[in-house]
C-alpha cells in the first residue's frame, strides 16, 4: 500500500505524451511562439533539456518507462512486437511437452477487429461514436492471438506481461481516480500485474481504417481528427467525467494521453499538400510545423478548461514524449529493405548447418535491428553478427535514388551475451533479444520509399525528447543536465504526496524523481 510521504503538492498530474516530439522541436516552436501554451507550460515550470527515453527508443518501452520507473530489463518490455524464448506460440491449447519460444505480439493485432476504431466493439455512429468505447479496452482483445503461459496454459495478456507496477496501481492503491488515452487496446499493459490500475483507459485503435481510406496515420489531417477524440476524452476528465462524458466520476489523480500528429508529419513525405518531415537545415517543414501548431492548440484548450474548471491551481502538467523520431537531417536517410538481409542471414545458416532451420525466430526492424534467434548459443549469435556486419548493398536516399550501405546499415552489433550485457539484463534471459543492431544515423529498414523517419534506435534523433513539468507550485527553471524519462514516474507519485518507492522499478533501478520536484 502506498503511503503518503509529504503533503502533495498536487492533486492531479496530467501526462501529455507527443510522439517524436524532439527537445529541439520545443525549443525551435517556443522561440518561434513566445505566446503559445507550450511556450507557457515552460515558462510556468522546469524545462529539463537533456532528456533521453530507453533504448530501445519503441513506444511500448517508451511509455512504459514513465510510468513504472523502470528500463527493458527491469520492466521485460523491450518492443510492442517481441519474442519470449518462455512462452508458447498464440493458440497453443496443449501445453505439455511443446516447444517454448513465441511472438509477442502486443499491437493492434490483438484487436477483436483492428480495422474498426473501437477495436471490435461494435458501437454506432464510427468514427465521431467513439467516445463512448470501452474503458475496459481488455475486454476487446482477442485471446486466441495472445502468448501463452506454459505454466497455466492460459494467454498472457498485456498487463500480466509486465513485471513491475505502475503509477496507475500505486495511485490507486491509495484511493486515487485513474484515466489514460493511448492508441491500441494492447495498452492495456499500462494497467499493470493487477491488470486493474487505470479505472478508465481509453483506446482508439489509431491502425484502424479512416473514412478517406488507408488508417489514421496515412494522411496527417486523419491523426489530427484521431488525437481529437483523445483531447475530447481528456476535456471531459477535466470537468469531472468519464471519458465518454456519460458519467460523473471526479477528475483523476493521474490521467493523461498520447498524441501521434506529430510522429506521422515526421513520417510522411507529404501530406495535405504540404511537405513532412525537416528541412535542409534540420527545422520542421510546412506540414510538421502545422502539426506542432495543431498540438498547441490542443494543450491551449487543456489548459483552458483547466482554468474553468478551477483546477489549475491544484494540476502540474509533465509533457515528454515516448520516443523521438530519426533523421532530422533529410540527406542523412537510407531506407534499406530488411527483408533480403535477414533470408541471407538464414540461407547461410542453413547452407552452414545442413538440417537446420532458420536461424531467425522473430526479428524488429525499424531504425534498429531486434533478432531473436531459434539457436541462442554462442556460436549462433557470433554467425548473425558476422553476417550481417559483412553485408554490402544499396537501399535508396530521401530523393529515392539508389544509396549504398555497408555492414548491412549497422554501425555497432552486440550478440548473445554482450547483447544482454548492453541491456542490463542476465545473459540467457527469456526476453532478451539475441542480437541488438545499433543501425547508421539515417538508416531505416523499410522496403519502400514513402517512410522518411523511423524510431526504435539508439541515435539522439530517436531519443533526445523534451520533459517539461509545469504547474502552480513548480518553479521556472532550466535543467541542463541529463536526466531520463523513466524519472517521470517517481515524480508523478513525488507530486501527488505518494511515495515513489511504492514503484519496483524505482526499487530496482534506483530511479530518483526529477531534480526540482522533491
Amino acid at each position: 500500500m502506498a503511503t503518503a510521504q509529504a503533503q502533495p503538492r498536487s492533486e492531479h498530474v496530467l501526462l501529455l505524451s507527443v510522439d517524436g516530439l524532439h527537445q529541439s522541436d520545443l525549443a525551435w516552436y517556443t522561440a518561434k511562439h513566445p505566446g503559445s501554451a507550450l511556450a507557457s507550460l515552460v515558462r510556468q515550470g522546469t524545462e529539463y533539456t537533456h532528456a533521453q527515453t530507453p533504448v530501445p527508443s519503441d513506444s511500448f518501452p517508451g511509455m512504459v518507462a514513465q510510468v513504472t520507473g523502470g528500463n527493458p530489463a527491469t520492466t521485460g518490455v523491450y518492443y510492442d512486437d517481441a519474442y519470449n524464448a518462455g512462452l508458447l506460440p498464440a493458440g497453443t491449447t496443449s501445453c505439455t511437452g511443446q516447444a517454448l519460444g513465441a511472438e509477442v505480439d502486443y499491437t493492434e493485432d490483438l484487436d477483436r477487429n483492428k480495422d474498426s476504431i473501437d477495436a471490435g466493439q461494435g458501437l454506432p455512429g464510427l468514427p465521431a461514436g467513439v467516445l463512448a468505447m470501452t474503458g475496459t479496452p481488455r475486454t476487446l482483445l482477442n485471446p486466441a492471438a495472445l502468448p501463452v503461459d506454459p505454466e497455466t496454459c492460459k494467454p498472457v495478456y498485456p498487463g500480466q506481461y509486465l513485471k513491475v507496477n505502475t503509477v496507475f496501481e500505486v495511485a490507486k492503491q491509495a484511493g486515487r481516480r485513474t484515466a489514460w488515452s493511448d492508441k491500441h487496446a494492447a495498452y492495456d499493459i499500462l494497467n499493470g500485474p493487477s491488470g486493474a490500475g487505470i479505472d478508465d483507459l481509453f483506446t482508439p485503435e489509431i491502425n484502424s481504417k479512416a473514412p478517406a481510406g488507408g488508417d489514421w496515420t496515412t494522411d496527417n489531417a486523419d491523426t489530427r481528427t484521431y488525437d481529437g477524440y483523445k483531447v475530447r476524452a481528456v476535456l471531459n476528465e477535466i470537468d469531472g467525467y468519464d471519458h465518454s462524458r456519460t458519467t460523473r466520476t471526479g477528475v483523476p489523480a493521474v490521467f493523461g494521453m498520447n498524441f501521434q500528429t506529430v510522429s506521422t508529419a515526421q513520417k510522411l513525405p507529404s501530406s495535405d499538400g504540404k511537405q513532412g518531415g525537416y528541412l535542409v537545415d534540420g527545422t520542421p517543414g510546412p506540414l510538421l510545423a502545422d502539426a506542432l501548431a495543431w498540438v498547441d492548440q490542443q494543450v491551449a484548450a487543456i489548459t483552458a478548461e483547466l482554468r474553468t474548471q478551477g483546477q489549475a491551481a491544484d494540476t502540474t502538467i509533465i509533457l515528454s514524449a515516448k520516443h523521438g523520431q530519426s533523421p532530422i537531417q533529410p540527406a542523412a536517410l537510407t531506407r534499406i529493405d530488411d527483408g533480403p538481409l535477414l533470408a541471407g542471414l538464414n540461407s547461410a545458416w542453413r547452407a552452414a548447418h545442413p538440417g537446420a532451420g532458420d536461424l531467425v525466430a522473430h526479428a524488429v526492424d525499424d531504425d534498429v535491428m531486434l533478432l531473436w534467434l531459434t539457436d541462442r548459443s554462442p556460436a549462433a549469435t557470433e554467425f548473425a553478427k558476422s553476417y550481417l556486419l559483412a553485408q554490402p548493398g544499396t537501399g535508396n536516399g530521401i530523393d529515392g535514388k539508389p544509396k549504398p550501405f555497408v555492414h548491412s546499415g549497422l554501425q555497432t552489433v552486440y550478440a548473445g551475451a554482450a547483447a544482454a550485457q548492453y541491456f542490463g539484463a542476465a545473459a540467457g534471459d527469456v526476453r532478451v533479444p539475441d542480437l541488438f543492431g545499433v543501425a547508421d544515423v539515417g538508416v531505416v529498414y523499410t522496403g519502400g520509399h514513402k517512410k522518411i523517419a523511423e524510431h526504435g534506435g539508439a541515435a539522439p534523433d530517436d531519443r533526445d525528447v523534451p520533459l517539461v513539468v509545469s504547474g502552480p507550485r513548480i518553479r521556472h527553471e532550466t535543467v541542463t543536465g541529463g536526466v531520463e524519462t523513466t524519472q517521470i514516474a517517481p515524480t508523478i507519485l513525488t507530486l501527488l504526496g505518494l511515495d515513489p518507492v511504492a514503484l519496483q522499478a524505482v526499487r530496482v533501478e534506483h530511479t530518483p524523481a526529477l531534480p526540482g520536484t522533491y
